[in-house]
């Protein structure tokens, strides 16, 4: 069992597979895309099958596989059918912008993908153009219909940012009266991979809330599950419910369970720390498998007790990097 010294349990992995991304949303990185990482620097799918099977032995039980944007990488659903018959996976999951992502929900659902994450962050074709500066909007509502349609849990992440579309968050909140998916606004974060854009917290999650509460006075907070990084609530007579992330001002934290890596291999035991760890160049120095467990068990049991801790404690240049480069 992974336990770090705030004795929390480890179990949950997120991978990501590629820094790489279709959309080029302003938010997160540059017009012109980041300084990509060559395919040398990447780690190989059977690198990542390795260490997902070592960390499976130490206790970790779901994984969810981010980006970048998975399905930009070649061969990406054949390596996620081997991922899903490791050994102790008990939960497998994705999270996608949905640009590709349609054509292979069958195939999902068929290799037993628990849930899907959508990002989505406004319903209109022009905002949504705005935003990734690019037109592909239709493509991911197809995404959207698709998991739907073939009984995936589905929870849509929209990051709400002033100016560009706080008039979306009452039209994302009316897809949950008819369809069992939850829609989950998230506070705006600083990972803008040195696009120029600060992030603001003018819209936090209470604000949002209340924009909520103006059109629904009766939405009830309802149980958060264990480790959630949700406030959750549920509107009567609605199938779906409505979450709020404090991804910036960071109040889940304490109940932590997660640990990242990054495509080159950066263990990371917070979205707001530095690497601690590069275990692609201690599979490729052909460290034993108990030697990789010991420095994995070492790295992971000095996780920061929270994200302001592991800020205070990182390199200045984090907050500048892009969500596609640190996992998502």
């Amino acid at each position: 069992m992974l336990v770090d010294r705030h004795g929390r349990k480890i179990n949950y992995l997120r991978l990501a597979v590629t820094d790489r991304c279709n959309l080029r949303c302003f938010y997160c990185m540059p017009e012109e895309g980041l300084d990509w990482l060559s395919r040398s620097e990447l780690m190989t799918y059977e690198e990542m099958l390795h260490i997902s099977s070592v960390l499976l032995k130490m206790g970790i039980d779901k994984i969810r596989i981010t980006g970048g944007e998975p399905f930009v990488r070649k061969d990406f659903m054949s390596f996620l059918a081997r991922l899903s018959k490791l050994q102790g996976l008990q939960q497998l999951a994705l999270t996608t912008n949905g640009v590709l992502t349609a054509p292979f929900v069958p195939e999902l659902k068929k290799i037993g993908l628990h849930s899907v994450n959508l990002s989505l962050d406004t319903l209109d074709q022009n905002r949504f153009f705005a935003i990734t500066r690019r037109d592909e909007l239709p493509n991911v509502l197809n995404t959207l219909e698709a998991v739907l349609q073939h009984g995936l849990e589905v929870k849509i992440n929209a990051v709400v940012m002033e100016g560009k579309n706080t008039e979306d968050i009452l039209p994302l909140v009316a897809l949950t009266k008819d369809a069992s998916v939850s829609v989950r606004f998230i506070e705006e974060m600083p990972f803008n991979g040195g696009a120029g854009h600060a992030a603001n917290l003018s819209w936090d999650h209470w604000r949002i809330l209340e924009v909520i509460k103006g059109k629904y006075p009766n939405i009830r907070k309802v149980a958060d599950p264990p480790h959630s990084t949700s406030y959750n609530y549920q509107i009567p007579g609605h199938k779906g419910s409505v979450g709020i992330i404090a991804a910036y001002t960071r109040s889940f934290c304490g109940t932590c369970n997660r640990i990242r890596l990054t495509p080159q291999g950066e263990l990371r035991t917070c979205l707001y720390g530095s690497s601690i760890l590069n275990v692609k160049d201690l599979m490729r120095s052909g460290l034993p498998e108990q030697q990789l467990q010991e420095a994995l068990a070492g790295a992971i049991s000095q996780k920061e007790e929270d994200g302001w801790a592991a800020e205070k404690n990182s390199n200045l240049h984090t907050l500048h990097a892009s969500m596609a480069t640190i996992g998502g």
